[in-house]
């Protein structure tokens, strides 16, 4: 067990290293890294205030604005999905399938279908595809299976409309799982690169494209990318920090 322990230590400190390091080096002037002692040079805001002359504050609004819709919109959907698996409907097999398909392998179909829609270099070609995620229906099913299905049949039995009884009887118990499966929608959809660099146009830039085109134009100020990532990676630090128990409770209760 001791062994154990201390290699899951050991694998946490491993992970945080590359992260740590990124907040080092916002805070870290082009002198530091540049003097060999960078553990000798003080920390300054310099890079931050170098971020006001780059183009990142639109891309960042732009991404907050459409993972947030996404999330709310896979919410609307997953929920009565998950409630029709819980209630018996043969799916499952179909979402685990699309659930193990590789995003990139549906970029090529996908682009066709947005294509056809004139939805290229839209808004809405960052959230359509997106609106449902079989991730998030299995997540909410696997809390579903932990309440007992009496609720249901009571409320049925006065006379409770099927939709009252998904948001009324099933959501206020789901509230983990929705959590945790809006964080990492969230995440997920934030941290798309290829996609959006495929079907969006300049015009719609999101905040990580954004940030790969700034690696590519300042490859050597690094004190500036570090900044920029950091940024960059504040809303899921925040949205992370504030639900993270809720998270660890769906994870740590199991899936069924």
């Amino acid at each position: 067990m001791r062994i154990g322990r201390v290699i899951s230590w050991i694998v946490v400190a491993l992970t945080m290293i590359p992260f740590f390091w990124l907040v080092y080096s916002a805070f870290l002037s082009a002198e530091g890294f540049y003097s060999g002692q960078p553990l000798k040079i003080s920390l300054s805001f310099e890079n931050f205030q170098a971020l006001s002359q780059v183009n990142l504050w639109k891309p960042l609004f732009f991404s907050l604005l459409a993972s947030s819709t996404v999330v709310v919109l896979q919410v609307l959907t997953s929920l009565p999905a998950a409630y029709a698996l819980r209630a018996g409907t043969p799916l499952l097999g179909l979402y685990l399938f699309f659930f193990a398909i590789p995003a990139e392998l549906m970029l090529v179909p996908l682009y066709g279908l947005l294509q056809k829609l004139h939805l290229l270099n839209s808004p809405l070609a960052l959230v359509f595809p997106f609106m449902a995620s079989p991730f998030m229906v299995f997540l909410l099913y696997q809390g579903m299976l932990k309440i007992p299905w009496e609720y249901v049949e009571a409320a049925r039995l006065d006379g409770a409309s099927e939709s009252r009884i998904m948001f009324q009887t099933m959501l206020p118990l789901l509230l983990p799982e929705l959590a945790a499966a809006g964080v990492l929608a969230f995440a997920g959809h934030w941290n798309l690169v290829l996609y959006p660099k495929v079907v969006l146009g300049q015009e719609f830039q999101t905040i990580q494209v954004a940030l790969s085109e700034l690696m590519r134009a300042t490859s050597n100020n690094w004190g500036v990318l570090g900044a920029a990532a950091l940024v960059t990676s504040l809303p899921i630090i925040l949205l992370y920090s504030l639900f993270e128990r809720y998270v660890v409770k769906t994870f740590q209760g199991g899936l069924k």
